[in-house]
């Protein structure tokens, strides 16, 4: 049992990582540091992007709009967040 807990950690902290790296680069694409033009630039913000919207738009759903500020990105980071923590106390508890 604790092992597919520290498995399911590992899988929310490669989410943080591929959330966080969708933030940056839309930063860093906003104010034409990246350029999608460059093919390789390209195609990791074209599959992020499919990897995350499904995830953005049904917590959109339950955004107020806020024109241009999208929250969801931060709504996402908190709920990984929340479930690490979840699963570290479940994996002490069990350990213990």
């Amino acid at each position: 049992m604790v092992s597919i807990l520290k498995i399911l950690l590992m899988l929310t902290e490669v989410a943080w990582f591929i959330v966080i790296v969708h933030v940056v680069m839309s930063w860093l694409i906003n104010f034409q540091v990246l350029n999608l033009r460059q093919p390789i630039v390209a195609q990791i913000w074209f599959g992020l992007n499919k990897l995350l919207e499904p995830v953005y738009s049904r917590i959109r759903a339950f955004l107020p709009n806020l024109g241009n500020l999208d929250l969801a990105p931060l709504v996402a980071l908190l709920a990984l967040m929340a479930l690490q923590i979840v699963l570290s106390d479940a994996r002490n508890a069990i350990a213990y």
